[in-house]
């Protein structure tokens, strides 16, 4: 798809921001950033006016569960844990995503282009993540990398999935499952698609997206990360604070929130809106989460904003939605800025994103218009054709 997106307040993320800039796409791909004078836009591309509007690249959700944890479905859209699994690497969020689960709609109308989607945390091991874009008919229309991660749990939901379950066996369960994999990478045979899969993050070819709440879990995390040597990246961190030296040394980063949810069990108690500032004062690379459905996941942008009124600096918060939960899952070759090259997923707002008065207007994403809200009938929905609006 080809689009020229003109007139904007253009803020590409890692550069800085443009008034009256101009956005090139051609083929799906971003072609050119900057302003108006220095961009040629060829004869016959469709122009966008953005005058008067925002222009970002579309928000990175780092971790979510559309299409697995289906809203409004009740049981029959719940497959975020195969029970009894204690090891599910070879268990695939891909195979249980419904693209029509209404989560998607939300995401585009606050602006997420990008989501990566895990299996829950009943098990030690849940199973491997996906990275798609919030748009398609099919999840195999959506996938932007799989697998993107291999799911992981410590704390409270595996002791609470097995009856007598201690922390020490959560721990063991991982612990066995990587020496198996430790030995089966010498031969290979008979083959074993979760022991593969187990072996990729061995190498470190994926990461390891662990579970963990409290800050002895995210130690024990550290301490397992050590002894294997994979990519550790902490899902939750909602104690992280309490060890940002050490997560800094080691720069494992923190994929922080949800934020403004309910203190729901005691690895909870000590929640607070202040985690992402002070992970990213002491180093440690932030992205921040909805844990959709446990926070709507259009609100990701608000609580950045709750996190810049709570100390965070404001570019590091927009950062945390875009560049950081890109480059921390490594799709920052496709999404998470506004450069040359990535993947032409743009948004453009009424105003700055970080005022919780602004709206997502239009998303494109690879260039395609998939979302626009009116607010002269203040109607919003999926773009399945020019002009024609649904659901």
């Amino acid at each position: 798809m080809n689009v020229a997106i003109t007139g904007g307040h253009v803020v590409p993320v890692d550069g800085a921001p443009i008034d009256g800039g101009t956005v090139l796409i051609v083929g799906g791909r971003i072609a050119a950033v900057g302003p108006a004078a220095g961009i040629h836009v060829p004869e016959g591309t469709p122009v966008l006016d953005a005058r008067g509007q925002w222009v970002l690249p579309g928000f990175v959700e780092a971790h979510a569960h559309m299409g697995i944890g289906e809203e409004g479905e009740g049981d029959l859209g719940e497959d975020l844990n195969e029970r009894g699994e204690r090891n599910g690497a070879r268990l695939r969020a891909l195979d249980g995503v419904n693209a029509a689960d209404l989560g998607f709609l939300d995401a585009l109308s606050g602006g997420i282009t990008t989501a990566v989607i895990l299996p829950g945390s009943a098990n030690p091991i849940g199973g491997q993540a996906v990275a798609v874009k919030t748009w398609g008919r099919t999840a195999d229309e959506m996938v932007l990398r799989d697998p993107a991660g291999v799911k992981s749990a410590l704390g409270e939901n595996p002791k609470r999935s097995y009856e007598g379950s201690t922390r020490l066996g959560t721990a063991a369960a991982i612990r066995d499952a990587f020496l198996r994999a430790r030995e089966y990478r010498a031969g290979r045979d008979p083959f074993d698609p979760g022991l593969e899969v187990l072996v990729r993050v061995l190498d470190r070819e994926l990461p390891w997206l662990q579970h963990a709440h409290r800050a002895d879990d995210i130690a024990t995390a550290v301490r397992l990360a050590d002894e294997f040597g994979y990519r550790l990246v902490v899902n939750h961190g909602t104690e992280a604070h309490l060890l940002a030296d050490l997560l800094a040394e080691r720069d494992i980063p923190v994929v922080s929130g949800p934020l403004i949810g309910t203190r729901t069990k005691v690895e909870l108690r000590h929640r607070t809106l202040r985690n992402p500032g002070l992970l990213a004062a002491a180093g440690v690379r932030v992205a921040i989460t909805t844990d959709h459905s446990v926070v709507p996941i259009h609100f990701l942008v608000h609580q950045a904003t709750f996190a810049v009124k709570e100390g965070l600096d404001r570019d590091t918060a927009l950062r945390a939605i875009t560049t950081t939960p890109a480059t921390i899952m490594g799709l920052d070759d496709r999404v998470g800025a506004l450069r040359p090259g990535l993947d032409g997923d743009v948004v453009l707002w009424s105003g700055d994103p970080l005022d919780v008065m602004s709206r997502a207007l239009r998303v494109l994403i690879s260039g395609r218009e998939v979302y626009r809200y009116d607010p002269g009938t203040a109607s919003s929905g999926v773009v399945s054709a020019p002009g024609v609006l649904h659901r």
